[in-house]
């Protein structure tokens, strides 16, 4: 099984790990853990990601895992950091080239999101789960990551007063974030009605306001 490094999603998910893997060896284990994490998320739900199903699945002793994820919440709050870091990459990579403002921004970021979250199926669930979790600032400290991302995204298009308050873009964010929630609440390919009002809600939005 291929295994992705996840240095900089574990140093992202601060105080979810007990310690810091540092050797190789040790980073393996932990990456393969995690990686088994995320099958048993997406084959089974939140409720099979435990420490003995994860370290079974992986292929490692508990005693070993215990060291660096010592329990359910810290292995969803490293997945949600790693699940965090692609959404807010995602923005970053939608960014203009100075002074270039054509396109369709909506259309562009709506579109990206929906792949992500066809793409990630199983993370889907970290959402609710971590609210649940000894974690819950870590997906308060995104959004507001995300916040600062659509307002500068917003402002590069000329959609929003680069140095004004985030209000348009906090409007934006967290409306797309409960109908694209919604829309993948019950299908994993999204429902495309929904995303067709989101889109909508956004355009008319964004165009009623000043300038």
């Amino acid at each position: 099984m291929a295994v992705r490094d996840r240095a900089v999603d574990l140093a992202a998910a601060d105080g979810a790990l007990r310690r810091v893997p540092t050797q190789s060896r040790a980073r393996a284990k932990v990456n393969r853990a995690l990686d088994a994490a995320g099958t048993l998320l997406a084959r089974e739900g939140v409720a099979a990601v435990t420490l003995p199903r994860v370290a079974e699945e992986a292929d490692v002793s508990v005693g070993a895992l215990y060291q660096y994820l010592p329990d359910r919440d810290s292995i969803l709050a490293v997945l949600s950091a790693e699940y965090h870091a692609k959404h807010e990459a995602l923005l970053d990579a939608l960014m203009p080239a100075p002074g270039a403002r054509g396109g369709d921004p909506v259309g562009a970021v709506v579109g990206a999101f929906v792949r992500l979250y066809r793409e990630e199926s199983g993370t889907r669930a970290l959402r609710d789960a971590l609210r649940s979790t000894a974690f819950p600032g870590l997906a308060r400290d995104h959004k507001e990551r995300m916040v600062a991302k659509v307002h500068t995204l917003l402002a590069a298009h000329g959609l929003t007063d680069p140095d004004g308050p985030d209000h348009v873009a906090r409007t934006v964010f967290f409306a797309a974030d409960a109908l694209m929630h919604e829309a993948f609440a019950d299908s994993a390919s999204g429902d495309p009605a929904l995303l067709a009002e989101l889109e909508a809600l956004l355009r008319a939005y964004l165009a009623a306001r000043p300038g």
